[in-house]
């Protein structure tokens, strides 16, 4: 019986699918440079929640309008949920971008994100944590001035530290 060509190679697939997932997960061959806060999967499940874990872990992605962050107006700070201590964006460059999703015009430094090309839904630009490497949202070039850019991050991948004595804007 004479095979077609597709089915010569519809066998490779899960092996295939397999390969990819464990690269990806993993994010690089044995020996290659980690980010600082690296750890595995199974050492990050044991510390974040399972909401956080699901997003920055497994690269998922929070139901849209569901981040009490989306309405936070007060003055303050960003910080990466898995790294307590690695500021990621500042209020001042928070946006509604009417996506659902908490946006941002930049990162507080050019050293707190980095990005990674993203094939899963198209091609993307995906946000890293650079402390741990893990995933916060994606970048668009659909922002508003200065930079043009929507840094569109998951809510449930941050932790917002009011600045002391800051309250919501007053509208006129």
């Amino acid at each position: 019986m004479m095979k077609s060509p597709l089915s010569r190679l519809l066998w490779l697939l899960p092996l295939a699918a397999a390969s990819l997932t464990f690269l990806h997960a993993e994010d690089a061959k044995p020996g290659a440079p980690r980010p600082p806060g690296w750890k595995t999967a199974e050492e990050w499940k044991k510390i974040l929640p399972s909401e956080t874990f699901e997003v920055m872990v497994k690269e998922g992605t929070e139901r849209p309008g569901t981040s009490p962050l989306n309405k936070e107006k007060r003055t303050g700070a960003y910080y990466s949920a898995a790294a307590p201590d690695q500021l990621l964006f500042r209020s001042e460059d928070k946006f509604d971008s009417g996506t659902g999703w908490p946006s941002f015009t930049r990162p507080a430094s050019p050293d707190a994100v980095t990005e990674r090309i993203d094939r899963s839904f198209g091609v993307r630009t995906e946000i890293l944590d650079a402390r741990t490497g893990l995933h916060l949202g994606h970048v668009f070039d659909d922002g508003p001035p200065p930079t043009g850019k929507r840094y569109c991050m998951n809510g449930v991948a941050l932790k917002f530290i009011p600045r002391e004595g800051a309250a919501a804007p007053k509208k006129p």
